[in-house]
C-alpha cells in the first residue's frame, strides 16, 4: 500500500512538471515573436511558422508515438521524449537564423509528441477511476500555471535577457523530470505489448497531416499550397481506409464509430483547442497595435491563465460528481462567447475589456479541459488508455495547428511579407478579426458536440469496441 502511494505521488509529480513545461515554453515564445522577428529580420509569415512548426510536428507524431508507447512501454517513450525536448530546446536558443529556429522547433515538437502521447496515459494507468477527476484537475492546473508564468516570466526574460533565455530555461527544467522518472517511476505500462506497430500507417498519417496543414496555411502565400493540401487530403483518406481494415491499427477507428462519448469528446476537444490562436493574436495585438513591450504584455495576459489555473482543479473535482458533459459544455459556451467579443477588436478597444474577456476565455477553457479529459478517458477500457490519451492529445494539437494555419493564411493574405510593426497594425487587425470570426464558428460547433456526447454515469455512453 505504501509503495503504491509513493508511485502515485511521483507519477503525479512527473506528469505535473511536464504538463507545466510544454505550455510554459509555448506561451513564453508567443511573447518573444516580435523580438525574434527584429533579430532575424523575419516577416509575419515566417514568424507564424516559429509557433506553427512546433505544434504541427507535435500533432503529426503524437499518435504514432502514443501507439508505439502502448507496445514497447510508455515510460521508455516518455523518457526519450523529455530528453529530446530538453536537447532541442537548448538548440533553439542557439539558432542562427529564423530557418534554423524553425527546424529546431520541429525537432522540439517531435520530442513534445512523445511526452503528450504518454504522460496522461501513465497518470490514468496509476490512478483508479474514483481519483481520476481530481488528479486530472491538478494536471490541467499545472498546464495553466505554465501558461500563467509563460507570459510574465517569458516576457520579462525576453525583455531583459533576450529570447534565447526562454529556451535555455526550458532545457534546464527537463533535467529533474528525467531524474525523477528514471529513479521513481517503477513500471513501464505497455498496454498492448506484443502487438504490431503499423509503420506504413504511421508514415501515411505523418506526411498526410503535415501536407494538409502546410497546404492550407500556405495557400495565400504560394501557388503550390492548393496542390499540397489536396495531396494531404488524399493521403489521409488512404490512411483512414487502411486503418479500417487492420486488426491492430495505429488509430482504432472503432472507438469513434462505436463509442459516442469518445467520439464527441474528441470532436469537442478539437474545436475547443482551435481557440489557441487567440493567445498568439492577443500577444501580437498588445505589442504591435498597442505598443506595449513584451514584459508589460506578459503581465496583461496573465489574467487568462491565472483564472484557468485557479478553476481547473475545482472543475476536475466537479466532473467526479456532476456529468462531465454538463461542466464541459458550459466551458465551451463561455469560450465561444469570449471569441465572439474579440471579433470586434480594434485599436480603440479598452484594455479593461481585453482583460475581462481574457478572463472569460480562461474560465471557459478551465471548465472544459479536465471534465472533457475525464469523460474521454473514463469511457474506454484500460487497454485503450494509450491510444485514447494520444488521440485526445492529437485533437488538442491538431486544433491548435489548424487555428495557427488559419492565422498564418490570413496574415499572409493581409500583411504579406511585411515585418510585424506599427506600420502594419491595420492589416494585422483585419487578419485578427477574420481569424476570430472563424474560431468563434468552430467553437460554436464544439458546444453542440460537447452536449451530444451522452451521460457517462447513466450508461448512455456506449462501451468499448
Amino acid at each position: 500500500m505504501e509503495q503504491n502511494a509513493a508511485l502515485k505521488k511521483y507519477t503525479l509529480m512527473v506528469a505535473a512538471i511536464t504538463s507545466f513545461l510544454t505550455p510554459f515554453m509555448t506561451s513564453s515564445v508567443n511573447l518573444a515573436i516580435p523580438a525574434i522577428g527584429r533579430q532575424f529580420g523575419a516577416d509575419a509569415y515566417m514568424l507564424s511558422w516559429v509557433v506553427t512548426s512546433y505544434i504541427l510536428a507535435s500533432a503529426a507524431f503524437l499518435l504514432p508515438f502514443g501507439r508505439l508507447a502502448d507496445i514497447v512501454g510508455r515510460k521508455k517513450v516518455f523518457l526519450v521524449g523529455v530528453l529530446s525536448f530538453g536537447l532541442f530546446s537548448l538548440l533553439c536558443g542557439m539558432a542562427w537564423s529564423v530557418q534554423s529556429l524553425i527546424v529546431f522547433r520541429v525537432l522540439q515538437g517531435i520530442g513534445g509528441a512523445m511526452i503528450f502521447g504518454t504522460g496522461l496515459a501513465i497518470l490514468t494507468s496509476v490512478f483508479p477511476l474514483r481519483e481520476r477527476g481530481k488528479v486530472l484537475g491538478i494536471n490541467v492546473a499545472m498546464v495553466y500555471i505554465g501558461l500563467s508564468l509563460g507570459p510574465v516570466l517569458g516576457g520579462t526574460m525576453n525583455h531583459n535577457l533576450g529570447w534565447p533565455s526562454i529556451f535555455y530555461l526550458t532545457a534546464l527544467l527537463a533535467v529533474p523530470v528525467v531524474a525523477l522518472a528514471v529513479t521513481k517511476l517503477k513500471g513501464d505500462w505497455a498496454g498492448a505489448g506484443g502487438e504490431k506497430f503499423d509503420l506504413t500507417g504511421a508514415i501515411l498519417y505523418i506526411i498526410g497531416l503535415v501536407a494538409l496543414m502546410y497546404g492550407f496555411s500556405s495557400m495565400a502565400a504560394s501557388e503550390q499550397g492548393v496542390y499540397i493540401l489536396a495531396a494531404g487530403l488524399l493521403l489521409m483518406l488512404v490512411f483512414i481506409r487502411r486503418e479500417s481494415n487492420l486488426r491492430q491499427p495505429l488509430m482504432n477507428l472503432r472507438l469513434f464509430s462505436r463509442n459516442v462519448t469518445f467520439a464527441f469528446s474528441n470532436l469537442a476537444a478539437l474545436t475547443n483547442y482551435s481557440a489557441f490562436a487567440a493567445i498568439f493574436l492577443l500577444s501580437l495585438h498588445l505589442q504591435v497595435v498597442l505598443g506595449y513591450d513584451s514584459q508589460a504584455a506578459g503581465f496583461i495576459m496573465l489574467a487568462q491563465p491565472v483564472i484557468m489555473a485557479v478553476i481547473s482543479p475545482f472543475a476536475g473535482r466537479l466532473s467526479d460528481r456532476v456529468e462531465p458533459r454538463v461542466v464541459a459544455s458550459w466551458g465551451m459556451a463561455m469560450t465561444t462567447l469570449g471569441l465572439l467579443v474579440f471579433c470586434f477588436i480594434s485599436r480603440d478597444t479598452p484594455l479593461w475589456l481585453l482583460v475581462a474577456n481574457m478572463s472569460l476565455l480562461g474560465t471557459g477553457f478551465a471548465l472544459f479541459s479536465s471534465p472533457n479529459s475525464n469523460a474521454l478517458m473514463s469511457a474506454v477500457d484500460k487497454k485503450y488508455y494509450g491510444v485514447a490519451s494520444s488521440t485526445l492529445g492529437t485533437m488538442r494539437l491538431v486544433g491548435q495547428a489548424f487555428s495557427m494555419a488559419v492565422v498564418t493564411m490570413l496574415l499572409a493574405l493581409h500583411v504579406g511579407r511585411a515585418e510585424l510593426a506599427a506600420a502594419s497594425a491595420g492589416q494585422f487587425l483585419d487578419a485578427a478579426r477574420m481569424s476570430f470570426i472563424i474560431l468563434t464558428v468552430l467553437c460554436l460547433g464544439g458546444f453542440f458536440a460537447s452536449l451530444a456526447r451522452g451521460n457517462l454515469r447513466s450508461g448512455e455512453a456506449p462501451g468499448d469496441p
